[in-house]
């Protein structure tokens, strides 16, 4: 018996789209906001909570900021990609909260390890900067997608076929392994990543236990 209720299936359902646009339009506030000398990453992005420039509403906010034309372009056509047979199966309330709380897990855990690191004095100053990004919900939408289509091919570089599940378990292994190592010169957040895909792998472990949670 399968867990979904399957809804007629759609290339750009309707809370994917809207996530879409409203990433788009902070983007484009960001590019026109830094013209007239204004940073918008300076009050939206999401810095430590030690950080005299953190706010509450960023643990909210950063998610819909990003860093570069690169950054942007990759979360949604990930979110595109690999959220939309999400909605179809889920409905658009489902999705959303789903994508809300994995992308709150990320940050939770992102300051969990960054607090960890400022009180050991083992910290980069790196740190301290702004977060930004969708990233985060982003891999749990990934890790989701991975465990309920596991065999589903992906297709690397648009030509090697690969397992999902094989994909998404190097990419969590790839950001393991990167966020223990804690290079100096990088400024990825990978343990928002691992947040976001922990949160994604506990709720989907739950919810196929309340099999009445998936409509």
């Amino acid at each position: 018996m399968s867990y979904f209720q399957p809804t007629r299936p759609n290339a750009m359902p309707t809370i994917v789209k809207n996530l879409i646009i409203i990433n788009v339009l902070f983007f484009i506030a960001t590019l026109v906001f830094e013209g007239q000398g204004i940073d918008l990453i300076r009050y939206l992005g999401m810095f430590p909570v030690q950080s005299d420039y953190f706010m509450p509403h960023q643990v909210v906010t950063h998610m819909f900021m990003h860093g570069g034309w690169q950054h942007i372009l990759f979360n949604m056509f990930a979110l595109w990609m690999f959220g939309s047979p999400l909605e179809n199966v889920w409905g658009p309330k489902r999705f959303l909260e789903f994508y809300m709380i994995t992308g709150l897990g990320a940050a939770f855990l992102h300051q969990g390890v960054t607090a960890y690191e400022i009180y050991s004095g083992n910290y980069d100053p790196l740190l301290f900067g702004p977060v930004v990004g969708a990233s985060g919900a982003v891999f749990g939408i990934l890790t989701a997608f991975g465990m309920l289509y596991s065999n589903s091919l992906i297709y690397l570089y648009f030509a090697i076929p690969v397992k999902a599940k094989y994909v998404v378990s190097g990419l969590i292994i790839y950001e393991l392994y990167r966020g223990f190592a804690n290079n100096p010169n990088d400024n990825v957040a990978h343990f928002a990543h691992l947040g976001g895909a922990l949160i994604a792998f506990i709720l989907i472990k739950y919810w196929q236990r309340n099999r009445n949670h998936f409509y």
